[in-house]
């Protein structure tokens, strides 16, 4: 890579910090920021799926590390948040991506699941950003990118908390912009249409509902977690140093509909 480019889109010297980090699209972009340069901390819940991830990235030549966490409560995710700067130190990038998708009929929703939903989904994010955000203000260079959703814009197949919780996150993101304002850190969202992922597994048990939602994208097909490497890069990087406040859509024009 010339230097121009490299000067774009380079993340040679950054650190990087991603949640859900071993499995989906944040698999997707956790592969893309570590083989872009970054040295990439994958956060999740399972030691086994973290362990694979990492050895992957390594095998490729990039710097990973792996540490198990659960945002599911204050207490972990606090906990979580000084574990992951270990490996590398403080992150200059950090990606909100784990979350939970939990969607009963709507008169069935319990306050467990909309206290578990948006803990993981919206809060968690919260106080990483925060936790985070203040050195990487201090440094002077700082992304912060959410996995949004569709349903933060439009309901469909039963949006539920998980709906709100993404709405949520979105304006949180536009909050973040506001808070870091020229200080070089910036906060953005990727808004996926629907992906082939271990988190929409019981929707990919209905044929018909797949063939649906991919007929409903421009580009004829549904979505795939590598599809977030060239755009995560993009917002990781300092070629979208005047990006901030955005959710950028990869969902193959879905949205457009």
């Amino acid at each position: 890579m010339d230097d121009y480019l490299s000067g774009l889109f380079s993340l040679h010297g950054r650190t990087a910090i991603v949640t859900g980090g071993s499995s989906g699209i944040g698999r997707g972009i956790a592969t893309a920021l570590a083989r872009a340069g970054a040295s990439t901390v994958i956060v999740a819940r399972g030691e086994e799926r973290i362990a694979q991830t990492v050895q992957e990235l390594r095998d490729a030549g990039a710097t990973a590390s792996g540490v198990v966490g659960d945002l599911a409560s204050r207490t972990g995710i606090h906990a979580l948040a000084e574990a992951a700067t270990e490996p590398f130190g403080e992150p200059d990038i950090l990606v909100n991506s784990a979350g939970v998708n939990i969607r009963p009929p709507y008169a069935d929703i319990t306050e467990d699941d909309w206290d578990t939903t948006m803990t993981v989904n919206a809060l968690a994010p919260f106080l990483l950003g925060q936790r985070y955000g203040v050195g990487m203000a201090q440094r002077g260079y700082g992304r912060i990118i959410h996995i949004s959703s569709q349903q933060a814009h439009r309901a469909f197949v039963s949006s539920g908390v998980y709906g709100a919780s993404k709405g949520a996150v979105e304006s949180l993101m536009r909050s973040e912009a506001e808070a870091w304002g020229g200080t070089g850190v910036t906060s953005n969202t990727l808004v996926p249409g629907f992906v082939l992922t271990p988190l929409n597994a019981r929707l990919q048990d209905d044929p018909e509902k797949v063939a649906a939602l991919a007929a409903r994208t421009m580009i004829g097909r549904n979505g795939l977690p590598e599809d977030f490497a060239g755009a995560a890069v993009f917002l990781a990087g300092a070629g979208s140093g005047y990006v901030t406040g955005h959710s950028l859509f990869v969902d193959g024009g879905l949205s457009v509909h």
